[in-house]
């Protein structure tokens, strides 16, 4: 068994021999062609650099998904980091993520800038028709996470008081307390189910990178409210407000949605309106979900806003997913044995379930479906999502053809 591990362990060693160009070149291309989701694009990750460029093996890429699956954070954006990294160290890590994210991260703010000139008509059907597909995504989101992570009794109910934690505590209190909840309940109902894994992630990062990062990681947390306070900083304040939002995701890009709701709207910063439509031209980019924040950066009220407000908000929100990815790898492969941390992360991960089913009904809901027409493109969206696997890009593009059409009639 030592000698296997070895020889594993050699093997992804052996593979940090590219340069930062090399990685950036290749996550520029998944980043324009990277259509459809998390889930979608660990399979274009696996394609592109397991099976073609043999960057990594078969076990230690389903080692790194499954670590990475397991913080919270943006998991195919920690995926594609990761990868730079083992390829070309810290650089590579930075080129990785910064190939990747930014051509979604542009659209979404040139989108930004030309929103708020949309009118008449057609400009109010295309924007009511982004938040139509918003409806159709998100309850997508909450159909698969909840076969996935919420299948049996126990952790259903464990979704159902996720629900009733974040409708009766308001704003991002109610979803961290919806969050330890499910950690609790989950250290008692969910152990039987938990499993011993083997191990075959081996980076070489060295403990005290990790215990940096993640004191690094806990400072931000607890001093940016602190210093936005006693500085009156707005730039703190935005900076704060999406790196809290990232550091508490779970399950997936789509679950930053209710986060950033409670701190964008909540606050008066963006309109609800202009956040269903933004979150709906969001599906339409390749890249990561959460370049969300760039678009939202872009148009919050107070300044910063524009380019300096979307580069705040996208630094800041990607942050603690990273932070949490490097202070956790050199400890993954001890920590991922110990049952009593699988069985509270299967209680968080049903409890992000009900997060997210209370925000399909408000914000999303409750901003686009107003008449039964609304309702009927909305349910046509989820079908072709669900049923027939269509493209989230084409149902966008339909989607917002229909709100137009809606518009007109």
């Amino acid at each position: 068994m030592k000698s296997s591990t070895r020889s594993i362990e050699t093997e992804v060693h052996s593979q940090r021999h590219g340069t930062p160009g090399e990685v950036f070149a290749a996550f520029l291309k998944l980043g324009v062609t990277s259509f459809g989701g998390p889930i979608a694009h660990l399979g274009y990750f696996r394609d592109e650099l397991v099976v073609r460029r043999k960057w990594i093996d078969e076990a230690g890429y389903a080692d790194l998904v499954a670590l990475c699956q397991f913080l919270p954070g943006p998991a195919s954006s920690q995926v594609g980091f990761a990868l730079g990294l083992l390829r070309a160290g810290p650089l590579g890590a930075l080129a990785a993520w910064t190939a990747f994210t930014l051509p979604s991260a542009i659209l979404l703010f040139f989108f930004a800038m030309v929103a708020a000139s949309i009118e008449g008509p057609v400009g109010t059907g295309l924007l009511h028709g982004l938040k139509i597909v918003a409806v159709a995504v998100v309850a997508q989101a909450v159909w698969g996470m909840a076969k996935s992570l919420a299948p049996d009794r126990e952790r259903a109910s464990i979704a159902l008081a996720g629900i009733v934690c974040v409708v009766f505590v308001a704003g991002a209190f109610g979803q961290i307390l919806a969050l330890a909840v499910g950690a609790l309940a989950g250290l008692v109902f969910c152990r039987a189910d938990a499993a011993r894994q083997a191990t075959h992630l081996a980076f070489r990062v060295p403990k005290s990178a990790g215990y940096i990062a993640l004191a690094t990681f806990a400072l931000l947390l607890v001093l940016l409210p602190l210093l936005a306070a006693v500085a009156a900083s707005q730039g703190l304040s935005l900076f704060d407000a999406f790196y809290r939002a990232g550091a508490l995701v779970f399950g997936g890009g789509h679950v930053v949605l209710p986060l950033l709701q409670s701190e964008v709207v909540a606050t008066g910063w963006v309109t609800e309106d202009a956040f269903i439509a933004g979150y709906g031209a969001t599906q339409a980019v390749p890249g990561p979900l959460f370049t969300f924040a760039a678009y939202l950066g872009a148009v919050v009220g107070p300044q910063p806003n524009g380019v300096a407000g979307a580069a705040v908000a996208l630094v800041a929100i990607f942050l603690p997913g990273m932070l949490l990815l490097v202070g956790a790898l050199p400890f993954w492969e001890g920590f991922r044995k110990h049952l009593v941390a699988q069985a509270a992360m299967r209680g968080a991960n049903a409890a992000v379930v009900g997060i997210l089913g209370a925000a399909l009904y408000d914000p999303v809901w409750t901003s686009a479906i107003f008449t039964p027409r609304d309702f009927t493109l909305a349910f046509t969206g989820f079908i072709l999502l669900t049923i027939w696997k269509t493209p989230p890009w084409a149902v966008v593009v339909l989607c917002a053809a229909g709100g137009v059409l809606l518009a007109l009639a």
